[in-house]
């Protein structure tokens, strides 16, 4: 990769846009320039080729892919209706993507887009920023070194604004299960409920979500995921019912303490040496760990959903260059739709779901349309 690489940014100002800053990353990537970029509403596209310094601008993003000899696409858009028909489309023309999260709507379409890059040996990494973040990557480390004994228990929740329930599932929740599996792995099964002003959804409480989502429905969520070695997961949100400071992120169990981790890039994350969980009671306190180590300063300047998105961008470089998937890649994006999907799927059922899904539509369609 000595010459730089052709990037090509899709956005839909107006329809999630440009994500949080999926257009303006490859400013601090030299190996890369963006040459072009697209969008169907004009004030956004010229305002995306100012930002990016790009020397053409296109209303169709397929018109851009025909003529401009891409290798990497930016699919920017935070609405995910589109993400399948972008991705699929760029893999087409044998380009690279980094997408914004979450994936897509369905395993199915999921399948779609794996299919696609598969036949043409194409990379894509998601944006999901705190799986790249060094304090992951280090608690990680120190859960395999028995900092907190035998993990036992993963609990996740969203930021539980207005959002609360099913949209705070897909839209924060993902960081969160994306987390999940980067610490457990695979899901086995899923138990979930699902329910609106205290009654379980029904027809009459689905309806279109925001940004793209599809069918979608409840303003509480609580979910039980199963992993392999017997350990559990769970993921709720409560509409209106986010604390201050807030609790979204997920915290992990041990036999002999927990660490706690939000997110973000460098995501925060502390760990307590305490097998009762219960410092009030124990005297064990709550311990800041940095890239560096437990209890050691932070020595990374600066930070945020940018550096988060270099970080990610730099990683998918590598991949591309050394032939293998990047570390969040479509299979884990994949993934976590599929964990999503599962909790409505298990709602619907009125018991467990096996992971895989066999069914890779969205399950709220059977309820809305018997």
């Amino acid at each position: 990769m000595a010459e730089r690489l052709r990037v090509g940014v899709i956005g839909r100002t107006g329809k999630g846009s440009y994500g949080h800053g999926i257009d303006t990353v490859w400013g601090e990537v030299p190996e890369t320039e963006v040459v072009a970029v697209a969008d169907e509403q004009e004030a956004g596209r010229r305002d995306a080729q100012k930002r990016t310094k790009a020397a053409n601008a296109y209303a169709d993003y397929r018109e851009m892919l025909d003529k401009e000899r891409l290798q990497i696409v930016a699919i920017g858009p935070r609405w995910i209706d589109q993400h399948r028909d972008l991705a699929i489309a760029a893999a087409e023309h044998g380009c690279h993507i980094y997408m914004e999260k979450p994936f897509v709507p369905t395993p199915g379409q999921a399948d779609d887009v794996i299919r696609a890059c598969e036949m043409r040996h194409i990379k894509l990494a998601l944006a999901h920023q705190t799986h790249y973040a060094p304090t992951a990557i280090l608690a990680k480390k120190l859960i395999a070194d028995g900092q907190i004994g035998d993990m036992l228990e993963l609990r996740g929740r969203g930021k539980e604004d207005q959002r609360g329930g099913g949209e705070d599932l897909w839209v924060l929740g993902s960081h969160v299960l994306d987390l999940m599996r980067f610490f457990a792995g695979d899901v086995l099964d899923c138990y979930a409920t699902v329910t609106t002003k205290g009654h379980p959804i029904s027809a009459a409480d689905i309806a279109e979500g925001n940004e793209g989502l599809g069918l979608l429905a409840g303003d509480a969520v609580h979910a039980r995921y199963t992993f392999a070695k017997g350990i559990l997961g769970s993921f709720s949100s409560v509409r209106g019912q986010g604390g201050n400071p807030s609790r979204f992120g997920l915290q992990i169990f041990g036999s002999r303490g927990v660490i706690e981790i939000g997110t973000g890039y460098p995501a925060p994350v502390w760990i307590l040496k305490d097998p009762a969980w219960s410092p009030g009671r124990s005297g064990a306190t709550w311990q800041m760990v940095s890239s560096n180590g437990i209890g050691k300063p932070e020595t990374i300047k600066g930070g945020g959903l940018h550096a988060g998105n270099v970080a990610a961008v730099l990683d998918l470089l590598d991949a591309i260059k050394n032939d293998r998937q990047p570390a969040c890649s479509m299979y884990d994006g994949r993934a976590v739709v599929e964990m999503i999907s599962a909790v409505f799927a298990s709602q619907r059922a009125g018991q467990p779901v096996a992971l895989p899904l066999a069914e890779r539509g969205n399950p709220l369609a059977a309820i809305k349309s018997p």
